[in-house]
């Protein structure tokens, strides 16, 4: 990797450790504020952006002219030459155009697909670190094989970060013979591999990977290869044992050096209000009977006298009348019910696992465990629990055997983890709504790509109606009407619970249709594959075959395509967006709408003071006026955005503080 290409992406130093990464950035809540201000007006500059992409894709369109004609063994030459030239000098535009005709080229032969030229500005906008906003069945997976190769060829690690192991296999296998002529090897990073084939995955040149595997790869590095123990720990070790070289075990990354993330605002913003934690399992000592006992008092406690709850921050608040009848309970008692504030901590627990955590929509049952659903993706996420006694506590609510407690071992946020790349980029189909926190938190500026082909989707509107079951009768009759003219449904919903709520009004309809939702994501490409056949509906939560593509058969096409009815608002707007985007891609035709109700769970969150007002303004029909309906949207989403954002927020300022505490330990990140 040459200092060029250290330059053009203004690494001075990395940051000690095991391998290159930027260091951690220390920035305060001024920083943010001043890093917002900058990310907002850096969408003023756009359209003088979106003009230098284009030159940029003129140029490359100029060039691939000459590359059509020319032999299998010439392309090579240059490929080989190109390389020598990346290597050397960096990904200057000279070099990046011409290395972007030629993979254009490539594709064309070895896949069938000629890059479109948003497509080139998509893949030169990652190429300098930006997000790339680019609509929905855009095809993104074909953009990003741009700076993917313009990158490995200048000799830096590629990691192509995806939302599931479906979606990163796909790519993997798909773009292979791209990069096999390239000369590129690719690597593919799949949940339950050994290490040494981890090891070799990340070795390739460009690497495919979903997220959580690839921040707990590197949490496992940090953990396995820690250089030197810190503190008076680290100092009485080294007079028990003396000087002595340690073997460690090989690092599973390479570095932090180049990275893609896909649907870049799932990663980056939703998935980041949680952090990912490495932890041990350890025998519970205090049993399932300290579990029961809490429950027991959680569930005797009175709401606002004994405790507040907040469902939207997800927290419990006890009152000091709420303090002293736990304190009571726990006269005579042993073990933690002694200790004031472990004995707070745990009914404060039981308190959520009771009001906060719902069964089918925060976690489901599935071979007698509790297994927890992603709610922005509606995925189960294998493998992981709460900490801190709260899965054990929702174990005992459910009657089910009791798992080992585990103590954290190590723990980072995404915020933190991916601004330790030396260059970040990603792409999505929403993203311009978090632009100033995208430049805040990661540094990376939103750049809108403009479509390929205009878009020909009808918006129908929205309508609100008074309680769930008017929405519901709505959305079977709108399901009804365009199966029977021939036309596709998708209906998307928040939740498994709701998922099979709406399947069993669409059963009671008589209406056949297909449900996608945690119990069903190994079948997930099958069912998105006949999603677009005429007649065909499909109930999906978040998951929505997201980063799919709904193929449409030429009869939906011909009666009007897709049409994706959105039953519940989501806190983001531009979640609302990515639903709708699945209708009417590539110059497709289709239609969307939203058939919502007033007792939905954004709008008791967030607008609880107007539902009342509202619900006496509903028409005869039941439905709110239309203005009413919008505004209430906009009032409601952006309250939530405001929370969603503080929230993210205050867990990196919570991290850093446990991993001060972890470091004092001995077990920091």
């Amino acid at each position: 990797m040459s200092r060029a290409l250290l330059d053009s992406w203004q690494v001075d130093e990395f940051a000690g450790g095991l391998y290159p990464e930027r260091r951690d950035v220390k920035d305060g809540r001024l920083d943010r504020l001043i890093g917002r201000l900058i990310g907002r007006w850096a969408q003023s500059g756009l359209p003088l952006r979106r003009q230098r992409l284009r030159r940029f894709a003129d140029r490359v369109e100029a060039l691939g002219g000459d590359l059509i004609g020319v032999d299998r063994q010439e392309l090579s030459r240059r490929a080989s030459a190109l390389r020598a030239t990346l290597t050397a000098e960096g990904p200057s535009d000279d070099a990046a155009s011409e290395c972007f005709a030629l993979v254009r080229e490539v594709c064309s032969r070895q896949l069938g697909l000629r890059h479109y030229p948003v497509q080139l500005m998509g893949g030169y906008a990652m190429l300098r670190g930006s997000l790339a906003e680019m609509r929905t069945g855009e095809g993104k997976t074909l953009t990003a094989v741009l700076p993917a190769v313009t990158v490995a060829l200048a000799g830096a690690p590629v990691h192509m970060i995806t939302v599931n192991p479906y979606l990163a296999a796909r790519d993997a296998e798909y773009l292979a013979p791209v990069y096999a002529f390239f000369g590129l090897r690719v690597g593919l990073i799949v949940p339950d591999q050994e290490s040494a084939q981890r090891v070799e995955a990340y070795g390739a040149d460009v690497t495919y990977c979903v997220n959580k595997d690839l921040v707990f790869d590197y949490l496992r590095d940090r953990i396995t290869q820690k250089r030197v123990s810190v503190g008076a720990r680290g100092l009485l070790d080294g007079w028990l044992t003396g000087p002595r070289k340690q073997q460690r075990p090989a690092a599973l990354l390479r570095g932090l050096y180049f990275a893609i993330v896909d649907e870049a605002d799932s990663v980056l913003v939703d998935e980041a209000r949680t952090p990912l934690i490495i932890s041990s399992d350890v025998e519970d000592p205090n049993g399932r009977v300290l579990y029961e006992q809490a429950l027991a008092l959680a569930a005797s406690l009175a709401n606002v006298r004994e405790y507040r709850l907040r469902p939207s921050e997800r927290s419990i608040e006890l009152t000091d009348a709420g303090r002293a009848a736990i304190a009571a309970f726990a006269s005579g008692l042993r073990g933690l019910w002694t200790i004031p504030r472990a004995r707070e901590e745990l009914v404060e627990q039981g308190l959520s696992a009771l009001h906060l955590f719902q069964r089918d929509r925060h976690y489901i049952i599935a071979d007698s465990k509790v297994q927890i659903v992603d709610e922005y993706t509606g995925r189960v996420m294998a493998d992981r629990s709460w900490e801190r006694g709260l899965h054990q506590m929702i174990e005992v609510k459910e009657g089910l055997d009791i798992s080992k407690r585990r103590d954290t071992i190590s723990r980072i946020t995404y915020q933190r983890f991916f601004r330790r790349y030396l260059c970040l980029a990603g792409m999505t189909g929403t993203a311009i709504e978090v632009a100033p926190e995208m430049r805040s938190v990661y540094a990376m500026d939103v750049v809108r790509i403009p479509p390929n082909r205009p878009a020909v989707r009808r918006h129908l509107g929205q309508r609100v109606f008074l309680d769930a079951q008017g929405r519901w009768r709505a959305v079977v009759e709108r399901a009804r009407e365009m199966r029977a003219s021939g036309r596709a449904v998708l209906i998307g919903t928040r939740s498994v619970a709701a998922s099979e709520l709406a399947s069993q009004w669409l059963t009671d309809a008589a209406l056949p249709h297909q449900v996608l939702n945690a119990r069903q994501d190994q079948g997930e490409a099958e069912i998105i594959a006949q999603a677009g056949q005429a007649g065909r509906i499909t109930v999906a939560t978040n998951m929505a075959g997201r980063g799919t593509d709904i193929v449409l058969s030429p009869e939906v096409r011909q009666a009007g395509g897709l049409h994706v009815i959105l039953s519940e608002y989501h806190d983001a707007a531009r979640i609302d967006r990515q639903l709708f985007g699945r209708a009417g891609r590539q110059g497709d035709p289709g239609s969307c709408e939203a058939i919502v109700s007033l007792d939905d769970e954004l709008f008791l969150a967030h607008a609880s003071q107007w539902l009342g007002w509202l619900r006496g303004r509903v028409s005869p029909a039941g439905v709110l006026p239309a203005v009413m309906g919008r505004a209430l949207r906009r009032s409601a989403q952006a309250a939530a955005e405001r929370q969603n954002s503080r929230i993210r927020q205050l867990t990196v300022e919570m991290d850093r503080r446990m991993e001060q505490s972890l470091a004092f330990a001995g077990k920091g990140e």
